[in-house]
C-alpha cells in the first residue's frame, strides 16, 4: 500500500487560508477519508496542539468538562468532534470572549449542519470545508492544479481548449472500483481493498450510525445502502426506494438524510431556471465514494462493472467527486446541478459560478458525436453569454471543437 502520509490534498491550501481568517475552521468528511492526516500534516500543523475524540479519556473529558478542554491551548486541533456535540458550545464561549484567527481547527465525520446533534452551528464564527475522497491527481501525486476552475474562467470554447492539459491515459473503471478512501484506493491488491471496504461498511453500521441516531433495524439500513448504490445516477424517487427496501417512506427519507450527512450519499439538485421548458425537480442520487458503493453492489472487477445495467452512471459518479473537490477549492464556491426536462432532454451536470454556467455531458464511449451535444447546444443558445460553451466528456484521447458551442474533451484532460 502507498504511504498516505506522503499524499497532498487539494483542500490543504484552502484550509490554511481559512485558518488565517476565521477563528474556527471545521473540516467535515466521511470517516477514513483522510481528515486526521490532513490536519496533522499540513504546513501550519506544527504550531497547534492536537487532540482526537477517538481517544477515550479525551472523549470523556470532552463530554464531561468541555470548557477545560478548549481552554488548554491557544491553537487547538480537535478530531472527530461529532462524538461530543456539546463541545461546540464550549468553543463558542471561548471564541466569543476573544476572537482570533485560527483558534480552533475541528474535524467531523458527519456534516454538523445537517445532523442536528448539537444546537450550536457556530454561525458567523466558523468556516466549513469538506474533504471528499481522493481525486486522481491526489492519488497519483501529480501537481494539484484546478482544471475545472480554469474552464469556468474560460471566455469561450477556443479559450477553454487552450486551458486543457494533455490527456492522461487512465481506465476510469479501475479508478471507480478503487474509489477515493486512501486505504482502499492505495491498497496493493483487490483482496486487500475488498477486506478494507467490508470492514468499513460494518464499522459504519455498528458504531458510526449509533453515535448519530437511534437505529434498531441495522439490516434494513444496510439494505437501503445497497439499493441506493444500485440507483447511482438516477432520479431519486423515495417512494419507489422505500417500497423496494421494505421500509416506511418516512424512515427512508430520514435514513437517506443520514447517508448524506455522513457523506456516503450525494444528492445533485435539479437546475430550476428556464424560460421555455418545464423541468424535472427531483435530485439525482450518487454515492459519496464509488469504491464503497460498488462493493455494496457486489462488484469488485472491471468485468463485473461492465455487466451492470448502466455502467456509464458510474463514470458520472466518479467524475462527480472530481468536480466537487475542484468546486470546494474555488471562492466563492460554485454550485452543481443536473438538468432534465419533462420531455426527457437532459444534461448530466451544470456548474454555476456567479452568472457563469458550464453544462457538461459525460459519455463512457471513446469518442463524441455532434448529436451528443444537441441538448448542450440548446442550453447554450437559451442562456447566451452566461453559457458560452459546453463540454462532452469522453474516454478517448482527443480534444476538439464538436459543434458551434461545444467541445469534445477527453476525461484524462480534466482529472
Amino acid at each position: 500500500m502507498g504511504d498516505p502520509q506522503a499524499l497532498h490534498r487539494q483542500l490543504s491550501l484552502r484550509m490554511n487560508e481559512a485558518l488565517g481568517r476565521a477563528p474556527v475552521v471545521i473540516v467535515c468528511g466521511a470517516r477514513q477519508v483522510g481528515k486526521s492526516t490532513l490536519v496533522q500534516g499540513f504546513e501550519g500543523a506544527a504550531g497547534r496542539h492536537y487532540l482526537t475524540l477517538d481517544h477515550l479519556p479525551t472523549l470523556a473529558r470532552a463530554r464531561g468538562a468541555p470548557e477545560t478542554l478548549v481552554l488548554e491551548e491557544p491553537r487547538l486541533t480537535i478530531d472527530e468532534v461529532q462524538r461530543a456535540p456539546d463541545l461546540l458550545l464550549a468553543v463558542k464561549y471561548v471564541v466569543d470572549r476573544e476572537k482570533r484567527p485560527g483558534q480552533f481547527l475541528l474535524t467531523g465525520s458527519a456534516n454538523l449542519l445537517l445532523t442536528r446533534t448539537s444546537g450550536e452551528s457556530l454561525a458567523g464564527r466558523a468556516q466549513y470545508l469538506t474533504l471528499r475522497p481522493m481525486t486522481a491527481r491526489e492519488a497519483d501525486r501529480r501537481p494539484l492544479t484546478n482544471v475545472w476552475s480554469a474552464l469556468l474562467d474560460a471566455t469561450d470554447a477556443e479559450d477553454a481548449l487552450a486551458r486543457l492539459e494533455p490527456a492522461l491515459e487512465l481506465d476510469w473503471r479501475e479508478r471507480a472500483l478503487r474509489g477515493g478512501f486512501p486505504p482502499a484506493a492505495l491498497a496493493s491488491s483487490t483482496t486487500e481493498r475488498t477486506q478494507w471496504l467490508e470492514d468499513y461498511a460494518a464499522t459504519y453500521l455498528r458504531r458510526d450510525l449509533r453515535e448519530l441516531a437511534r437505529i434498531d433495524d441495522l439490516p434494513g439500513f444496510g439494505r437501503l445502502m445497497q439499493l441506493a448504490a444500485l440507483r447511482t445516477g438516477g432520479l431519486l424517487n423515495q417512494t419507489d426506494l422505500a417500497r423496494d427496501a421494505a421500509l416506511a417512506r418516512s424512515t427512508t427519507q430520514r435514513w437517506l438524510s443520514l447517508l448524506e450527512a455522513t457523506y456516503l450519499a450525494t444528492l445533485v439538485p435539479a437546475f430550476f431556471e428556464s424560460r421555455s421548458r418545464r423541468l424535472i425537480a427531483s435530485p439525482k442520487l450518487y454515492p459519496g465514494d464509488t469504491g464503497l458503493a460498488l462493493h455494496l453492489c457486489g462488484v469488485s472487477t472491471v468485468e463485473e462493472l461492465d455487466r451492470l445495467p448502466r455502467p456509464g452512471a458510474w463514470l458520472e459518479a466518479w467524475l462527480l467527486n472530481e468536480l466537487l473537490v475542484s468546486l470546494e477549492n474555488r471562492t466563492p464556491r460554485p454550485v452543481l446541478h443536473h438538468f432534465r426536462t419533462e420531455t426527457g432532454l437532459e444534461i448530466d451536470f451544470v456548474l454555476e459560478a456567479g452568472r457563469r454556467r458550464l453544462p457538461i455531458e459525460v459519455k463512457s464511449s471513446p469518442s463524441a458525436r455532434p448529436e451528443d451535444a444537441k441538448v448542450l447546444e440548446q442550453f447554450c443558445a437559451e442562456h447566451g453569454e452566461r453559457a458560452p460553451f459546453g463540454l462532452v466528456i469522453h474516454t478517448g484521447k482527443d480534444a476538439h471543437r464538436l459543434t458551434a458551442h461545444t467541445l469534445a474533451v477527453p476525461l484524462g484532460a480534466v482529472v
